[in-house]
């Protein structure tokens, strides 16, 4: 492959293509620590001609190609797999804002930007990018598009695909599709930006986006709320959704087992109350403060016992040591030896359904490990991860990790949901994919494939089993 390296170091900058080890070992590791193959180097393009460029020569010399943001992902969707020749492309150095308009309230962005640095260009604007959660400082525009992060805001805005008018994307064949439009109605054929999205970088690389801005929130009431259970959790955010509507932008589910995780893992943390599992939700304006709106629903739960007990932030410092309790909580589990991590979505209602069975599935079939359960009950999609016994890691799981996974992803299929809400497929959902899309979709998809990337060039080994 030294033929193929001098071609990439002779196209590209000084210092835009990494082979030491020592250098590309943070680039081949996922953020969970699970999976780490070697790469033949790490391109770091600085432009979109030379992520063209970087790909026609992968191209020539059939060497795949791994498209990498801020590698923040759980599923392990932008790192090597095993056995292929390929290279990790990171688009971290393309992290420029490169416009933003004030009156159409959107913002381009190159690909490598980070979402904490779209988030603070949208503020200083006024405005607010909406989309948030924990790895915002790290997580990448790119990454975020391609995986359809959805986060803490999906209830009222929707998850990342609401958020993106146009992208431009470095085709597999090295042509550049500029689809750089900041149109809110463009009915002129396919909407070609769609397949990008959530493709994980399987069909092309998105090095720039147009995304949609909303008018700056200028009041925020936030509660931490005691519940019995999720059914009750229920019937709060039904409460606070029937008085607040789409003002209710944040409504995020704990457990006390996982409510405790994240405390124990943040520093100077202070859990306000005890209870058997935990409620944060918050409701946003743009006007009138949603304060007093939100005492009355929860006066009302308290009084009708469907919340045990609650506490409503006094100031922004309290309102965001409650969103770090929960933010902490993935940290926690990867310190404390890790998860079987699962990423379900059913209909709201059967939430209390899909709780009560994965409890029972994991009492009768894997008694010693512990639940972990979080999550975003206000759109039907719960983190029901699986710890291993006190005192192991996740590595003594490794025998009992798909058998964990398939019981939990069938319990949520069963129950008309799906297997993976937010975090993909990458390398660690294909069982998923092989057992819960019919044949047709599957099929569907690989045409698609077929059709964008014929040589099977891009992100090798991930979302299509």
């Amino acid at each position: 492959m030294q033929e193929f390296i001098h071609a990439l170091q002779h196209a590209l900058p000084a210092g835009a293509v990494l082979t030491e080890p020592a250098d590309r070992v943070a680039y081949e590791t996922d953020w969970r620590r699970i999976h780490n193959h070697a790469a033949l180097c790490v391109v770091l393009p600085r432009t979109t001609q030379e992520v063209a460029e970087a790909v026609k020569i992968c191209a020539r010399h059939g060497v795949k190609i791994v498209p990498q943001g801020g590698n923040t992902g759980l599923v392990a969707g932008g790192v090597p797999v095993a056995g292929v020749a390929q290279i990790v492309l990171s688009l971290n150095r393309m992290a420029r804002i490169l416009a933003l308009d004030d009156v159409g309230g959107t913002v381009t962005v190159q690909a490598g930007a980070t979402l904490q640095a779209v988030q603070e260009a949208a503020a200083a604007a006024g405005k607010l990018f909406p989309v948030s959660y924990a790895a915002e400082g790290t997580a990448r525009i790119g990454g975020i598009i391609s995986t359809n992060a959805g986060g803490i805001q999906v209830l009222s805005y929707g998850s990342t695909r609401a958020q993106v008018l146009g992208l431009e994307v470095v085709l597999p064949d090295g042509r550049v599709w500029d689809g750089l439009r900041a149109l809110r109605k463009d009915n002129t054929g396919f909407d070609l930006k769609q397949v990008f999205i959530g493709g994980e970088g399987t069909l092309g690389v998105i090095t720039a986006a147009v995304l949609r801005l909303q008018p700056a929130v200028t009041a925020r009431a936030s509660a931490l709320v005691g519940v019995a259970s999720v059914a009750a959790a229920l019937a709060v955010f039904s409460a606070l959704r029937a008085r607040a509507g789409a003002a209710l932008t944040i409504c995020e589910y704990m457990d006390g087992a996982a409510f405790a995780l994240g405390a124990k893992h943040l520093p100077g943390a202070r859990i306000p109350f005890a209870a058997a599992a935990y409620l944060l939700v918050e409701v946003s304006g743009r006007g009138d403060d949603p304060g007093p709106l939100l005492e009355a629903v929860l006066g009302q739960a308290l009084e009708d016992g469907s919340a045990a007990d609650a506490v409503i932030a006094q100031s922004e410092s309290d309102r965001q040591d409650f969103i770090k309790l929960r933010e902490t909580i993935p940290e926690g589990e990867l310190v404390e030896g890790g998860a079987v991590k699962h990423d379900i979505e059913v209909p709201i209602g059967r939430l209390p359904e899909m709780v009560a069975a994965a409890r029972a599935l994991v009492a009768e079939q894997f008694a010693d490990c512990r639940l972990n359960i979080f999550g975003h009950v206000g759109d039907g999609n719960l983190h029901i991860n699986v710890r291993p016994p006190a005192g192991q890691k996740l590595a003594d799981l490794n025998d009992r990790k798909a058998a964990i996974t398939a019981a939990v992803e069938a319990a949520a299929m069963a129950l008309e949901g799906s297997f993976s809400a937010e975090h993909g497929i990458g390398q660690m959902r294909l069982d998923g994919m092989a057992a819960h899309k019919s044949g047709v979709e599957l099929d569907l998809m690989r045409r698609l494939k077929a059709a964008f990337d014929p040589d099977n060039l891009l992100n090798p080994g991930k979302l299509l089993p």
